[in-house]
């Protein structure tokens, strides 16, 4: 065994990738249904299609910025814990290095090393990088690719309104009459979809994700239609 077969392989950055393209997908499965529910409700109503259009832009945008505002302040609070992991572990290697040293030594032998390659291994890459080493090692971190908060917000805000723009269309361009069952098809397609990425991405079986979220998407859709009906049939709007 070589010094470089202990680099990294890009396996951590392809499972962040993958978190990142599955949040995405979530993102987008929430634009589906929170869009197709208030439009719904609203042509439930007997609304009109500028009154839809309306509704439904007010409710893109607000998801979507809420999406955003809601994953920049995590991802903040997510990378101010990893700087703040990072200048920990900068200090203890200023104030110990030999401690430092004998600590990733022993977390090379932990993962099978004997202990003549993994001291090799400890001291070279101390020497190359000693902050990069531990903080590969013992914090899972890169410390020049630390999470950005406003990649995760565009990222949110993106998924969210290319979600909600499906159930919009669906239901401004059909004919009156076919609006409802063109935007139920066109949703329930779209979940399907969703579930089936999201259950691809995070490894679990398609069949169950995919009838939890058409399901609870299709639920969404009758309830808030529904909403909209009573109060049309009770004169509240």
């Amino acid at each position: 065994m070589v010094v470089k077969d202990l680099v990294p392989n890009g396996d951590e950055g392809l499972a962040s990738r993958l978190n990142w393209l599955r949040a995405a997908v979530l993102g987008a499965n929430d634009g589906v249904v929170s869009t197709a529910g208030i439009v719904l409700g609203v042509a439930g109503a007997q609304g009109s299609r500028a009154e839809i259009l309306t509704a439904g832009l007010a409710g893109l945008m607000a998801g979507a910025l809420s999406m955003a505002a809601g994953e920049y302040v995590s991802v903040s609070t997510q990378r101010d814990a990893e700087r703040a992991a990072l200048r920990r572990e900068a200090r203890e290697l200023a104030d110990d290095p030999a401690a430092e040293l004998t600590e990733l030594t022993d977390a090379y032998r932990a993962k099978g090393l004997s202990p003549e390659l993994a001291r090799q291994v400890a001291v070279e890459l101390t020497a190359h990088d000693a902050l990069a080493a531990h903080a590969e090692t013992e914090l899972r971190l890169d410390p020049e690719e630390l999470t950005n908060p406003w990649h995760a917000a565009f990222a949110s805000f993106g998924a969210f309104a290319v979600g909600a723009v499906l159930p919009l269309a669906a239901i401004l361009l059909p004919p009156s009459s076919w609006r409802i069952g063109v935007t139920v098809v066109a949703v329930l397609l779209a979940l399907t979809l969703c579930g089936w990425a999201s259950a691809r991405l995070g490894g679990s079986e398609p069949r169950v994700s995919v009838l939890r979220n058409v399901v609870g998407g299709g639920l969404a859709m009758a309830v808030t239609y529904a909403t909209g009906t009573l109060l049309h049939v009770s004169g509240g709007v």
